[in-house]
């Protein structure tokens, strides 16, 4: 009768705290402990006492927590502490389609949970989807992995129109809060953005996190970034290398853990830009010079490699790739890349060493695993990033150290078109200018690239995407200006990024762009219409009105990069991606025109950016284009634009 008094007593703890001091609970809690000490755990009364004591000790907990909100710890029942060490938010494959899950990681226990619905005014909870004690989580290793069920993959153009829709709605909201708009049309304009960050989040993760529970069922999760996925592995094996035991969880023991989560978390927004306050940082727009210099603080040599990655949109993408140094202790890249940022804050760089065994392949994705040797990130803070001279730091991974540096250029410096002074080289003179001095229908610089990427890079995974050094795309860039007759070897024996990278160079610096200033309004109006004929009508005439080196340059450039997304399912460059790569490359007005038509340097995914991908997209998914065909059909469209 006694213990059922005190279980009622720290039941309505609550309503006693409204005139009694609550020192009482705490009295009580040390009672309980005592009584727990000394009754036989098979004693009818013994599971009543730990029920008390543990809504007791949650009670003293949350009062604690209102006053910390720092603590990271919940009680056991068996009054030991156990301490949250990492959350984040993680999209789950769950009955084969993606589900975004906030995951706890406590000092014995994995816990994935989602929140609940809740109505205007009520406290919000999690709910528990499942847990895994770390005792019985293992790690399936990738040739042990069995197929990913199957998950449809969104398409690439869907996530292109997503940001451009977050981009214009970025433009809308910054338009009201200037004009001073209502409050009421700014929250709604936040809602969308909201939406559709929250769907790019959902759908653009591609990495594969498998988890296994011993004792059966295996848990899949798709991260953005090799980083994040080897930020969770490392947390959980260091905790499995403490003495953990098996243990399942009661109902109510689960309901208080679960309880715990939402004033433990330390991550409490899902991550998109919508959820910033206005006075953070935007982040950075325009390129991103880093020179990877050297590592040091291998125990053995190793084929090493590192990988460059920013963060886009909420999440990170990898960007550069350096060579692999083989069989050193102390690789010395001397590597230097430019990387796009769109509302960067982070960079990421990734030690590999680099496998070579073929059976190692992960059955997730189809591709061979390399080893992370170490990681690390830094914040790109504008102010030491924004300056005209390098800036050189350290990167320490686990006992690694590597050296690197790094300078920023805004994007509307380096987007700027500027003619060669020099009228002998091909960078920077007219097409029309280096194919009549050369006698031929397509520069021999894009002839000799695509055909270089063709032969052995079509099935290069980025291909395009990924930065090739820029200290070899300059050395390429020297030699076709000098028509040097090594042009050929020194192809040969180049890295294929490189290459792919000296042929968006060569497009990038063109004194005016390949579909021309004069027909870039035209462009823009023609891929705006919604009639499907008019549209055929009015795209197709503005390819017979551009000059015939464009046209054909043109024509050929777009039946490689057809060829190239032929190989998707290898080379992960799909048509909308390579639209993505060479849309604004092959439609970016020169620099007067482009005062007219870019808008803000930080809006790298504006209006027009957005439309010169949608061109290039509209004929690349366009049947094959005939040169021939077209200039036929130039008498029945005879108008000039």
């Amino acid at each position: 009768m006694e213990i059922l008094l005190i279980i009622r007593f720290c039941c309505n703890c609550t309503y006693a705290l409204l005139y009694k001091p609550i020192d009482r609970v705490t009295r009580s809690t040390l009672v309980l402990h005592d009584l727990l000490k000394h009754t036989p755990a098979d004693h009818p009364d013994y599971p009543l006492l730990q029920d008390a004591l543990r809504i007791s000790q949650n009670f003293l907990s949350s009062i604690n927590e209102d006053i910390d909100p720092r603590r990271t710890a919940v009680t056991t029942p068996k009054g030991e502490t156990r301490q949250l060490v990492k959350d984040g938010f993680l999209v789950e494959v769950s009955e084969s389609s993606r589900k975004l899950r906030h995951v706890f990681l406590f000092t014995d226990v994995l816990l994935c949970a989602k929140l609940k619905k809740t109505s205007a005014g009520k406290h919000q909870q999690y709910d528990c989807k499942w847990y895994i004690p770390l005792a019985d989580l293992v790690f399936p290793s990738p040739e042990e992995s069995e197929a990913s069920p199957q998950v449809h993959p969104f398409p690439d153009h869907e996530l292109e129109d997503m940001k451009m829709k977050i981009s214009a709605l970025k433009s809308e909201i910054q338009k009201e809060k200037a004009n001073k708009g209502q409050s009421r049309a700014i929250e709604r304009l936040k809602k969308k953005m909201f939406e559709n960050e929250f769907l790019l989040l959902l759908n653009s993760p591609t990495i594969p996190f498998r988890i296994h529970n011993r004792n059966g069922k295996s848990y899949l999760f798709l991260l953005s970034s090799d980083y994040e996925r080897s930020e969770w592995r490392e947390a959980i094996q260091k905790l499995q290398k403490k003495d953990l035991q098996a243990f399942v969880l009661s109902s109510v023991e689960l309901q208080v853990l679960t309880g715990s989560c939402f004033k433990l978390r330390t991550v409490h927004n899902i991550p998109v830009t919508s959820n910033k306050d206005d006075d953070e940082s935007p982040g950075l727009y325009g390129f991103l010079h880093v020179i990877v210099h050297s590592a040091k603080g291998f125990k053995q040599s190793a084929n090493l490699y590192c990988t460059l990655e920013v963060d886009s949109f909420g999440y990170f993408v990898s960007k550069a790739k350096t060579r692999v140094f083989r069989d050193t202790t102390e690789p010395k890249w001397d590597e230097e890349f430019e990387i796009e940022l769109e509302g960067s804050q982070s960079l990421r760089i990734l030690c590999y060493e680099k496998c070579y065994d073929k059976t190692k392949v992960n059955k997730d994705n189809n591709e061979i695993v390399d080893k992370i040797m170490g990681k690390g990130q830094i914040q790109l803070d504008p102010q030491t990033v924004e300056t005209k001279n390098w800036h050189t730091d350290v990167i320490e991974m686990n006992g690694i150290k590597v050296e690197f540096s790094m300078k920023f250029t805004s994007r509307d410096m380096s987007l700027k078109r500027t003619p060669s002074k020099k009228q002998t080289g091909v960078f920077g003179v007219k097409i029309s200018v280096v194919t009549k001095r050369e006698r031929s229908k397509v520069p021999y610089i894009v002839r000799q690239c695509v055909e270089e990427v063709e032969k052995r890079g079509i099935e290069e995974v980025g291909i395009y995407r990924i930065s090739g050094v820029a200290t070899d795309i300059q050395a390429l860039k020297a030699v076709f200006d000098a028509n040097n007759k090594d042009i050929l070897l020194m192809l040969s024996d180049m890295d294929i990024n490189a290459i792919a990278g000296t042929l968006k160079l060569y497009f990038r610096e063109l004194p005016e762009p390949l579909l021309t200033d004069r027909l870039y309004p035209a462009f823009m109006e023609g891929i705006a219409l919604s009639d499907p004929a008019a549209k055929e009508n009015c795209m197709m005439h503005l390819l017979r009105t551009l000059p015939d080196p464009n046209l054909i340059t043109f024509l050929f450039l777009l039946e490689h990069l057809k060829r190239v997304a032929e190989k998707e399912p290898i080379n992960k460059m799909s048509l909308h991606n390579l639209a993505t790569v060479f849309g604004p490359t092959l439609l970016r007005p020169s620099e007067v025109e482009s005062k007219a038509h870019l808008t803000s340097a930080a809006d790298i995914w504006s209006h027009d950016v957005m439309a010169q991908v949608q061109v290039l997209l509209y004929y690349l998914q366009h049947p094959p284009i005939s040169f021939a065909e077209l200039k036929r059909n130039t008498l029945y469209f005879s108008t000039d634009v």
